[in-house]
């Protein structure tokens, strides 16, 4: 199936057959319905602010359809899930495997009214990506190697982690590094930023509310926390969550049950919860702002994202990743990096991290004139004599950059065919791949 794009906020990949009135009440309560065939490889091409639910039709599902439940399941590891049920279930493990994801199990014929509030219960959470577990952790630095040693090492603990390091170093990245690491990968991975919604609608968001809560509360709404029951939750900027909400997240922690808001009927929920936190927590405690039996809950695990000005070699290495990322999906000039933008790299401190140095890269591939990124395209500052880059060197090095690509490719990353092929040593192949941040690792 095509990828799917819309600019609506609320959108449902219908895995199977909807009904014409069902389309109809679910527009008017402003979801857009997007219809994918049951077994089929859909890829949502979806923002990651977008509300995006999986509506599973077993109605519709033939005997192929339902054998191809174990790939639809991998398909959906990452939505929410709603399913509509027969009067006779499908009898299949995969079946079952997947209606026990989902949030509701609505039965057929379908209340289209019942059908809006399930819904409606999993408005506001986010459609996450698919990562790349350990491999989205890029870096080869001897800070980095350590880091990378330690996501491993805690993944498959199911204990909570507390992620720490400044804006920009990559804590949501090493969160779903653990997640999909853990256990818990084919359950859903749920992220928020605490400091981000307001302090009145925070509890709601977190653990639900019964209907009429509050005013506006016109149906019951699932909190994050049980719509990622059986997976894990993301706590960005931990130390943002109001007393209130630290209380109610204690309790999760402590007796793996909530209460959502106007109910006073504990929910069992079973998830891991990873935090992350730029602010010295232990101060917070200390003044009054942070729960301490909170506090020593969530630092069972700790984990230490380094600053990139730490990262050594990993910056080349980072920039170079964000331009071929940049290009493969965007037409432009730029192919790599002259000298002076590597040494800019080098010296600059990068206040922003990671963040900063992907921002500043993909402006400069636009900006850029050349076929060689400049310090100057860069916005960093430049004190070597060696500032201009361009003419006859500029070309002298993105040719040097793409013979060595090249041969590494057509002879499958073998360094001594490579040797050959160029007529120089292997010890010089090295030497060709460092200077223009061709890590071969992971190339190959």
């Amino acid at each position: 199936m095509a990828a799917v794009r819309e600019s609506a906020d609320q959108c449902v990949i219908w895995f199977g057959t909807p009904l014409q009135q069902e389309k109809d009440a679910l527009a008017a309560a402003g979801w857009q319905v997007r219809v994918a065939e049951p077994g089929s490889h859909a890829r949502f091409g979806l923002r990651a602010a977008d509300t995006v639910v999986g509506m599973v039709d077993l109605r519709s599902m033939g005997p192929e359809a339902l054998r191809g439940l174990e790939q639809l399941a991998s398909d959906l590891t990452l939505l929410s899930l709603v399913a509509i049920v027969p009067a006779r279930r499908p009898d299949s493990d995969a079946a079952g495997a997947l209606l026990e994801r989902c949030s509701e199990t609505l039965p057929a014929p379908v209340d289209t009214t019942r059908l809006i509030h399930a819904l409606d219960g999993l408005r506001g959470q986010q459609f996450m990506p698919r990562g790349r577990g350990i491999d989205a952790v890029i870096g080869r630095s001897p800070v980095m190697r350590k880091t990378q040693a330690a996501i491993r090492k805690y993944a498959p603990v199911d204990l909570p982690v507390l992620i720490t390091g400044q804006t920009g170093t990559g804590k949501e990245v090493a969160a779903r590094a653990l997640h999909e690491l853990s256990p818990r990968h084919a359950r859903p991975f749920m992220a928020v930023n605490c400091g981000a919604l307001p302090a009145n609608l925070l509890q709601s968001e977190l653990f639900g509310h019964e209907r009429g809560a509050f005013t506006g509360a016109t149906a019951r709404r699932a909190g994050l926390f049980e719509s990622a029951n059986g997976g894990t939750v993301f706590l960005d900027e931990i130390g943002d969550l109001p007393l209130e909400a630290q209380t109610n997240l204690l309790r999760v922690l402590q007796e793996s049950s909530l209460e959502r808001v106007g109910s006073n009927q504990p929910i069992a929920v079973d998830v891991r919860v990873l935090a992350a936190t730029n602010v010295d927590l232990e101060a917070a405690v200390a003044s009054g702002r942070f729960r301490s039996d909170l506090y020593y809950r969530l630092n069972v695990l700790r984990l230490q994202m380094p600053r990139l000005a730490d990262r050594g070699e990993d910056i080349p290495l980072l920039a170079t990743h964000f331009l071929e990322t940049f290009r493969g999906k965007h037409p432009g000039r730029a192919r790599g990096f002259s000298a002076s933008a590597r040494r800019a790299m080098a010296r600059f401190e990068w206040p922003g991290n990671v963040r900063e140095l992907l921002n500043r890269v993909q402006r400069a591939a636009v900006v850029a004139e050349s076929e060689l990124i400049t310090a100057q395209d860069m916005e960093l500052p430049v004190t070597d004599v060696a500032a201009n880059d361009g003419g006859l060197d500029s070309a002298r090095e993105v040719a040097e950059h793409d013979a060595v690509l090249t041969c590494l490719k057509e002879s499958d990353f073998n360094v001594s065919e490579v040797a050959r092929r160029l007529k120089v040593s292997r010890v010089t192949v090295y030497r060709l791949c460092k200077k223009h941040s061709l890590a071969l690792d992971e190339l190959r």
